[in-house]
């Protein structure tokens, strides 16, 4: 990632300091020398240079250079002025005095820088150390990050936490083109003459805005978030103070690890979405394949059908015949696009119920006719409890809910097998089940029975694998569930559960007329 150049108009000085700094340090060594007065005789005026250069000393562990230089001068010159004899001039008698007051001066001054060399050393170092720890807090915080809204929140707040900044993010769309608003805070939209500036910065890979060399006038600063592969989009920040020369470093450091960040999480995202569209594909061609094929038996069927009946219309029983499977094949290929059309319209929400009073006789009875032909080499047994109320459901649904189960079992039972529909009435849920004595789910199917195309491992037959999950999406427009189990004894069961309120009207003394 290129360097962030912010142009400071702050020029660091070594004497910064503070007009209270400077007024501080006055005072004190004006103060200092006043009580020193009772220490001006002939003997006692060394005693004070000792003094003065201790308060030099303990002026240079708080205040900025030049506060300490000028506390240097200062007790020199009051030191010389009201303490070296002869008082109250800068005219200096004796030799030796001379001296002193040369390295009282020359000390002072090394004593004051160096001290506040130190504290500067000390407080860089401190400095260093909350940078360092706070780039170890964003590193780590960034790599528990599991998506890129993560990334993102982490690094708002990190930059608030740290540089006391508003920022937000605008990030491409994919396509290398920029978005006018954040993607996680969706009430940070740019304004047009903003998002040009963006636009601008994504482009050139430079930082424009406050404190920059371009785009000045605007009082937000965009930078750049650009990976080793890709420019992941602009960083938008309003920062309320210069960046200095030693701060440019650690913004920048900071800038490049969630510049890192958002490239990691958005090529993840990119290649989560190419291996999605590599599935939809693979699956497209695969239902696009299976959807031919269960299509061509039937057509197969009728069109053979047809034609042999075109080629010998003399023979009445072959034509009977014939005219069965065309009906069979035309039964089959309905169901066919019926399982197609009620899974459009779940998709759609377009299905709607419309609940009412319905008897759980005339339903199973019903789902039982539909399935006469295909019922020939099963036995069919059907078990209500006594006394059942009437249900308020939508007939149509249920119907056709308990009709694809029942064909379901049919097409993994072993021909003479049992089929058990049981209705019955709990606490207000209209409760059915389907078993059979197929050889039941795996653990996988269990998981997965109910989900759109999906066909176990010991599929025979054809089919979609729409049947089930058709089931699921008509219970549920009737809140209710559906569940699949594995029988103690063998086979399958499905348990469909219809919530119902008991009209406490018992179906009996219903008249047909």
């Amino acid at each position: 990632m290129r360097p962030i150049v912010v142009k400071s108009t702050r020029v660091r000085s070594f004497f910064k300091s503070g007009v209270r700094d400077y007024l501080i340090a006055v005072l004190i060594v004006a103060v200092t020398g006043f009580l020193c007065i009772p220490l001006s005789g002939a003997s006692g005026y060394h005693v004070v240079s000792f003094i003065l250069l201790f308060i030099v000393t303990i002026l240079a562990t708080f205040m900025g250079t030049g506060a300490v230089l000028m506390a240097s001068t200062l007790s020199a010159v009051v030191w010389n002025f009201f303490f070296i004899p002869p008082q109250f001039t800068f005219h200096i008698d004796k030799t030796e005095d001379i001296l002193i007051f040369g390295l009282f001066f020359i000390i002072a001054l090394l004593n004051g820088v160096l001290t506040t060399r130190v504290r500067r050393q000390e407080k860089l170092a401190v400095e260093r150390e909350e940078r360092t720890n706070s780039l170890f807090g964003l590193t780590k915080e960034l790599s528990k990050a599991g998506n890129l809204n993560e990334v993102l929140s982490v690094s708002v707040k990190q930059i608030e936490m740290n540089f006391n900044s508003e920022s937000f993010f605008v990030l491409q769309d994919g396509n290398k083109a920029l978005s006018r608003s954040s993607r996680l805070q969706l009430n940070k939209v740019l304004s047009p003459e903003d998002y040009q500036i963006a636009e601008w910065v994504f482009v050139n890979n430079l930082c424009a805005g406050k404190y920059t060399d371009n785009y000045s006038g605007n009082p937000m600063t965009f930078y750049p978030m650009s990976g080793s592969i890709l420019s992941s989009g602009v960083l938008v920040v309003r920062h309320d103070f210069y960046l200095e020369s030693d701060f440019i470093s650690f913004w920048n450091t900071f800038i490049t690890l969630i510049s890192n960040a958002l490239e990691r999480e958005f090529l993840r995202e990119l290649a989560n979405k190419a291996r999605f569209l590599d599935e939809s594909d693979k699956l497209y061609k695969t239902l696009f394949n299976s959807i031919s094929h269960e299509f061509r038996i039937p057509v197969a069927t009728i069109m053979g059908a047809a034609d042999s009946l075109i080629s010998s219309p003399g023979d009445e029983k072959m034509s009977r015949e014939l005219y069965a499977e065309i009906f069979t094949a035309s039964l089959r290929l309905n169901r066919l696009i019926e399982n197609l059309l009620n899974m459009s319209r779940l998709e759609t929400g377009r299905i709607s119920p419309r609940p009412d009073w319905h008897d759980v006789n005339d339903l199973l009875n019903k789902v039982s006719a539909d399935l006469k032909e295909e019922l020939k080499f099963y036995n069919l047994r059907i078990k209500i409890s006594k006394n059942i109320p009437l249900v308020r459901i939508d007939f149509g649904l249920i119907e056709q809910a308990v009709y694809n189960v029942v064909y379901n079992s049919l097409q993994y039972s072993p021909h003479g097998s049992e089929i058990l529909v049981k209705a019955n009435y709990r606490n207000n849920f209209l409760v059915l089940s389907v078993e059979d004595n197929g050889p039941g789910f795996n653990e996988a199917s269990l998981k997965n029975i109910f989900n759109k195309f999906y066909r176990t491992d010991v599929t025979k037959t054809g089919g979609l694998g729409l049947g089930l999950s058709i089931v699921k999406g008509f219970v549920e427009a009737h809140n209710g569930t559906v569940s699949a189990e594995n029988r103690k004894t063998g086979g399958a069961k499905i348990k469909i559960s219809i919530p119902s309120e008991n009209p406490n009207i018992n179906p009996k003394f219903i008249s047909n007329e």
